[in-house]
C-alpha cells in the first residue's frame, strides 16, 4: 500500500498531521471518514496519481495526526479548526489552491474548507454525506439507529470514550459490516488498523470531541451560513452509494443533489455502486469519477 508514497508529518502551528503524498501535477487532498484512516485511499489514490499531487491526510485526532487539547465547547474539533490544517498542510507542500474530496467526516471538513476558505479551493467532491445541519434537521430514528456515533458518541464524556476503550474491535466491525458495504472489502490487516487507530485513549477521546462538536458548533456553523446566503463557490461533486442510506431517506427532497443545490450553484452528482464505503468497495469506479471531475474530462 502506498509504495510510491512519501510519508510526511507537518506542523500546522495547532496540530501535527500525518500525510501521504506522490504525484505531480493541481494537488488534490483526499480526507478520510469514520473509523478510517488515511488508509481507506489506498486503491483510489495511485491511479490518481498519474493525473495529480495526490495527499492523503489524517484529520487531527485521526490515525497518526496528533490530538490537541479540546475545550468545553468543543472548538478544537470542529471542522473549521479542521479545516485550518489542511490549508496550512497544503499551502507547506506548495498548493495554496486546491483539489479536495472528503467522504464521511472527511466530507464535512472538506465542504467547511470550501466555505470557509474559497479562495483555496477549486474543486469540491463530497462522499455520502449531506450537510450537517441539514442531517440534524432531517434527523430521526433511521439516522439514530442506523449511524449510531451521530448520537453515541456526541454523548458526554466519559461514557463514549468508555466504550470505544472497551471495544474498538466491535465498534469497527459493526460500522463495516453494517453501513451496506460487504464485510470481505476490508482485509484483515486494513481492519486491525482501523482498530488500533480506536485504541490510543487520547484518539478516543479526540473523535468524541470531533462528534460533538458536530452536534453543536458545526450545525451553528451550517446555519450561519445558510441565514447569511453564503455558499459554496467552486464546482461541487455530490456521489452517494447505490446500496446505501441517502438516496430513500432523502428522496422527499429530492435526494442528496437536491439538498447539495441549496449550498452551491454548480453541482453534479451521482450514485456509485457499493455500501457506506464504496471508495474501498469499488476503487476503480470511484478513482474514475474523481478523476473525471478534477481534471473536467
Amino acid at each position: 500500500m502506498f509504495a510510491d508514497f512519501e510519508a510526511l508529518e507537518i506542523d500546522t502551528g495547532k496540530a501535527r498531521i500525518f500525510a501521504r503524498r506522490a504525484g505531480s501535477g493541481p494537488g488534490l487532498l483526499l480526507l478520510h471518514g469514520f473509523p478510517q484512516t488515511h488508509l481507506m485511499w489506498r486503491d483510489v489514490a495511485p491511479g490518481l496519481a498519474r493525473d495529480f499531487t495526490v495527499v492523503c491526510a489524517d484529520l487531527r485526532g485521526y490515525g497518526q495526526s496528533s490530538c490537541p487539547p479540546s475545550a468545553a465547547d468543543h472548538a478544537p474539533y470542529a471542522k473549521r479548526a479542521m479545516a485550518a490544517d489542511l490549508v496550512v498542510l497544503m499551502e507547506t507542500l506548495g498548493f495554496r489552491r486546491f483539489m479536495v474530496a472528503g467522504h464521511d467526516r472527511g466530507g464535512r471538513v472538506a465542504y467547511r474548507l470550501a466555505l470557509d476558505h474559497p479562495d483555496r479551493v477549486e474543486k469540491l467532491a463530497v462522499l455520502d454525506i449531506i450537510p450537517t445541519a441539514d442531517a440534524w434537521d432531517r434527523a430521526d430514528a433511521r439516522l439514530a439507529l442506523g449511524y449510531w456515533p451521530w448520537s453515541l458518541l456526541a454523548q458526554p464524556e466519559p461514557l463514549p470514550e468508555t466504550m470505544l476503550a472497551a471495544a474498538a474491535d466491535t465498534v469497527v466491525d459493526n460500522a463495516l459490516s453494517g453501513w451496506g458495504s460487504a464485510p470481505e472489502v476490508f482485509p484483515p490487516g486494513i481492519r486491525q488498523a482501523y482498530v488500533d487507530a480506536l485504541r490510543d485513549p487520547a484518539h478516543i477521546h479526540a473523535i468524541c470531541e470531533e462528534y460533538r462538536a458536530a452536534a453543536c458548533l458545526d450545525r451553528e456553523h451550517d446555519q450561519a451560513d445558510r441565514e447569511a446566503g453564503r455558499r459554496i463557490a467552486c464546482p461541487v461533486l455530490a456521489l452517494w452509494s447505490e446500496h446505501g442510506a441517502l438516496a430513500e431517506w432523502y428522496a422527499q427532497e429530492g435526494g442528496p443533489s437536491a439538498l447539495w443545490r441549496n449550498w452551491a450553484d454548480d453541482v453534479s452528482s451521482g450514485a456509485l455502486p457499493g455500501g457506506h464505503f464504496f471508495p474501498e468497495e469499488a476503487p476503480i469506479e470511484t478513482a474514475a469519477t474523481l478523476d473525471a471531475f478534477f481534471s473536467g474530462r
